[in-house]
């Protein structure tokens, strides 16, 4: 997501309703997990596109024009765009922001810097999802530690999308690889389910609790967005006065990594590969 304003408005935990009255799991077909794949693609093209792209003296509005123009090459389109009234297609979160920066023609990146760009597009009707956090330049040991281990935490959540397990087991993956290194995880915003929406159910939590939603079992044609967000000195944030930017409470660094995954009888699929 965008986290993203993703997590459920913008993507913050939310008092869980009664069972009955929750958003049931969407399952996939296979031939909607494929068309999800190709719109896992694009999206991976879109980051392929930004990563080139990422130097000292860009604008972070530059990124979300070059966006654009990747995803119209392939008949895509943004999904943040307008949602919930975001005014651009990417998000763009430097340094001490965590999620849902908005793309500025000042907002120039320097280098040293860290940015988090998350790409959601929509294809054939539906979402590919994924967040990538990237270094501007040459940056410091601390920086790239908390880029290593926030892009660790993700994958070995995602090793836990298995068959016959639960959400909270990718949580509880993720939280242990995060405070093994002494950094925070955040609290409120979450991994999402995914496909037709940007949001469906189940919520994917970073971190190991009681909520409802972690014990849903992991079935095939699940498909859920995995985006742990680390920061190095507070699990806390708090949303600046454009009601869009989230940053850390304490304004310490922060990272944030996601992939769309598909839970198959094989194992866990990475939909947002190249």
């Amino acid at each position: 997501m965008m986290n993203m304003f993703r997590r459920q408005n913008p993507p913050t935990l939310r008092r869980q309703a009664p069972a009955a009255q929750r958003p049931e799991v969407q399952l996939k077909s296979p031939r909607e997990i494929q068309i999800m794949r190709e719109a896992g693609r694009i999206v991976a093209r879109v980051h392929a596109a930004l990563r080139e792209a990422i130097r000292p003296g860009v604008s972070t509005l530059d990124l979300d024009q070059l966006a654009v123009e990747t995803m119209s090459k392939y008949n895509a389109t943004s999904c943040f765009l307008g949602y919930r009234g975001f005014p651009a297609n990417i998000c763009t979160s430097i340094n001490e922001e965590l999620v849902h920066g908005i793309p500025k023609k000042d907002r120039i990146l320097k280098a040293g810097d860290i940015i988090s760009i998350d790409v959601g597009v929509r294809y054939r009707g539906f979402i590919g999802d994924s967040a990538w956090t990237y270094a501007v330049g040459e940056i410091t040991p601390e920086a790239l530690e908390l880029m290593r281990v926030t892009e660790q935490s993700l994958y070995d959540g995602i090793a836990q999308a298995q068959v016959g397990k639960r959400v909270v087991d990718i949580s509880r993956a993720v939280q242990r690889t995060v405070e093994a290194h002494k950094m925070h995880v955040v609290r409120e915003y979450t991994g999402h389910g995914v496909g037709r929406q940007m949001h469906e159910a189940p919520q994917v939590l970073n971190y190991e609790s009681q909520d409802p939603d972690g014990q849903t079992i992991l079935r095939p044609g699940l498909v859920v967005a995995i985006e742990p967000m680390v920061q190095l000195g507070t699990w806390q944030t708090r949303t600046l006065r454009d009601k869009w930017t989230v940053i850390s409470k304490d304004h310490s660094l922060t990272a944030h990594f996601e992939h769309t995954v598909a839970i198959t009888n094989n194992g866990p699929e990475i939909l947002t590969l190249p």
